[in-house]
């Protein structure tokens, strides 16, 4: 047996040993979980061409991996019905979140003129809550299924803030490295997307203990 078996299967022991390879078997395979990141970043932002379908596209592409992760059956069809399901208040969500955006990104091109006093202040609570926002969009589509709600995606995520306030940190990190990465070269945005749904699904599933 070579060196590369016997560490693979001592990575599998290992894996078994403490629970994640029978809790998560899909993340065993290394390599295809990475194809199947690219593969949710490629169908998130075809369907969230529309701008407000992108709460839905978010919602089914964490889903699809949340399937792949368990090693159920994580097929294009079964992304098309979570999608489906997800725009039926999805697109609610969606146009709130794209008026809140829109008008975050013009306090940001405003306060970028310098023209209005403070104007430091202004582009740096602009930035900050855009980052919030997209944050806060991630990890509540990270946390719906078709049998709940959008509002209580959104609750469970603002209680999972408060239990665990590292997982926002590195949700909050994932966005920002998103931006930076389709702001130096666009066409990367697609995997950028993909990281982040996966990002966000991660960190719903961070164990936390409640605070009392």
């Amino acid at each position: 047996m070579s060196r590369r078996q016997r560490d693979a299967v001592r990575g599998r022991d290992a894996a078994v040993r403490d629970g994640s390879g029978l809790r998560w078997p899909g993340a065993t395979a290394k390599f295809a979980l990475f194809g199947e990141v690219l593969w949710v970043g490629a169908l998130c932002c075809v369907a969230g061409l529309a701008i407000i379908t992108i709460p839905a596209a978010f919602a089914a592409g964490s889903a699809h991996l949340h399937r792949f992760l368990r090693a159920e059956d994580s097929t294009l069809r079964s992304f098309a019905a979570d999608l489906a399901a997800a725009l039926r208040t999805g697109w609610l969500v969606g146009l709130g979140v794209a008026v809140a955006a829109g008008l975050l990104l013009l306090d940001i091109v405003v306060a970028g003129s310098k023209l209005l006093p403070g104007w430091q202040a202004v582009l740096a609570a602009g930035v900050v809550l855009l980052v919030l926002l997209l944050a806060g969009l991630a990890g509540t589509t990270a946390r719906w299924h078709p049998a709940g709600s959008w509002r209580a995606a959104g609750l469970g995520w603002l209680r999972d803030v408060r239990d665990d306030p590292a997982g926002l940190l590195w949700l909050v990190a994932a966005v920002v490295l998103t931006g930076m990465v389709a702001w130096q070269l666009p066409p990367l945005v697609i995997p950028g997307i993909g990281c982040l749904v996966f990002a966000a699904l991660a960190t719903s599933v961070r164990e936390r203990r409640p605070r009392s």
